[in-house]
């Protein structure tokens, strides 16, 4: 089966790595073997194995009959989703680790796949080399989620677990982080909960069978956690993470992404550096542990390798994904029920007993009163806090 990949950098190098080094295996697996003939990228790359493959008119590659399978590595909606789409119009399948790409489109794009007995997979958009996307699709297919509940960001929990096990405040975590080259020199997009927001609306789609509109998932970064906030994470005998989650009650989905505070008792509790952890819960099967690498050249490029193998394995034939294109409506969140860990000036301890029945008190850093309550809406939450100046609040998991 000849293939190409759309854009040489992290990713797309790896793909053609695998696909290089690792052909004899690979050809078992697929029963043919997966030959790369094109790679599109805007650079030269001289010397290199690459060179002779190298095309930088995308129009050759979708113009090419023998090319069956197309790998999508250039990140970002455009020009990734027209390329994507003419392709999957032209009758080639496409594997993609772009989560902006699938978060966004998704449902349009398998459509399309459908209609033309082609293909659309994904699998490396959430978790790296995690293998969570097809299990959520095949595996949970008789069962109903009811929660999807993890860790997504590799960049995140690294400087979270910079913070909580050396002391390091959110600055220097983050410049660690850059320098090994964890974190992008704008990392908007992971401190700001952008990267996990995408991720658990691609998972909550499928869980769904229904698209969740990301931009609608109501989402916190972690740039205003302290050392304060993560010494009394100790305190408690817990950690913190940027959790994503989506969890039905009832006939409500809520979809959110924000750091909590994650207890020592739970599968994430554990879940540091780069590595990613993400639990499913099913009606009837319960609740399922997915751990792992979740970003890095080689981990990602094996899942996309893989998708592509499935692809070899199925030609002529769509393996349906339940993504359709109608919108899931989102509860509205200010319904929720959480329980809060809260910081407030030590002046405002009346206030804070006079607005609730019960609270647990936390000892406190100085000038602080600090306290945690339970089974309280975000509505109620905000409005008995009115007033009242909190220093920090982190919502408690309790999963």
């Amino acid at each position: 089966m000849k293939i190409a990949i759309l854009g040489y950098g992290t990713i797309g190098s790896g793909v053609f790595e695998i696909f290089e080094s690792n052909a004899a295996n690979i050809k078992k697996k697929a029963g043919d073997g997966i030959d790369v003939k094109y790679v599109l990228d805007l650079r030269d790359f001289p010397g290199e194995a690459v060179e002779k493959r190298l095309v930088h008119d995308f129009r050759v590659i979708a113009e090419d009959p023998e090319i069956a399978c197309v790998v999508e590595t250039m990140g970002g909606v455009e020009p990734a989703y027209s390329f994507v789409k003419e392709l999957l119009l032209r009758g080639k399948s496409v594997c993609t680790s772009n989560k902006e790409l699938v978060a966004k489109h998704g449902a349009e794009l398998l459509e399309i796949a459908r209609q033309k007995k082609e293909n659309f997979f994904f699998e490396a958009s959430v978790g790296g080399a995690i293998p969570v996307i097809r299990p959520i699709n095949e595996s949970f297919a008789a069962d109903e989620i009811e929660e999807i509940c993890g860790i997504v960001n590799g960049t995140t929990n690294y400087i979270l677990t910079k913070m909580f096990e050396d002391g390091e405040d959110f600055a220097t975590a983050l410049a660690e982080a850059q320098e090994k080259g964890y974190a992008e020199r704008n990392p908007a997009a992971d401190v700001e909960g952008h990267d996990a927001c995408r991720k658990i609306a691609i998972l909550a789609s499928l869980a769904c069978g229904a698209h969740v509109n990301y931009e609608k998932i109501y989402t916190e970064g972690i740039t205003k956690l302290t050392t304060v906030d993560l010494g009394y994470a100790r305190k408690l005998g817990k950690s913190i993470k940027l959790i994503a989650q989506m969890r039905r009650e009832g006939e409500a989905v809520f979809a959110t992404v924000s750091p909590m505070l994650v207890g020592n008792d739970s599968p994430l509790f554990a879940v540091n550096g780069v590595f990613n952890g993400i639990l499913v819960k099913g009606r009837y099967s319960g609740q399922i542990m997915f751990y792992g690498r979740g970003a890095g050249k080689l981990p990602t490029a094996a899942a996309v390798a893989a998708d592509v193998v499935e692809c070899a394995r199925n030609v002529g034939k769509n393996e349906p994904v339940f993504w359709s294109g109608k919108e899931q409506q989102l509860a509205d969140r200010m319904e929720e029920v959480n329980e809060f860990f809260v910081r407030v000036s030590v002046a405002d301890e009346d206030r804070v007993r006079e607005a609730f029945d019960k609270i647990t008190e936390v000892s406190p850093a100085e000038g602080e009163f600090a306290f945690t309550v339970r089974n309280v809406s975000e509505r109620d939450f905000i409005e008995k806090m009115k007033g009242i100046r909190i220093i920090n609040r982190i919502r408690i998991l309790n999963v």
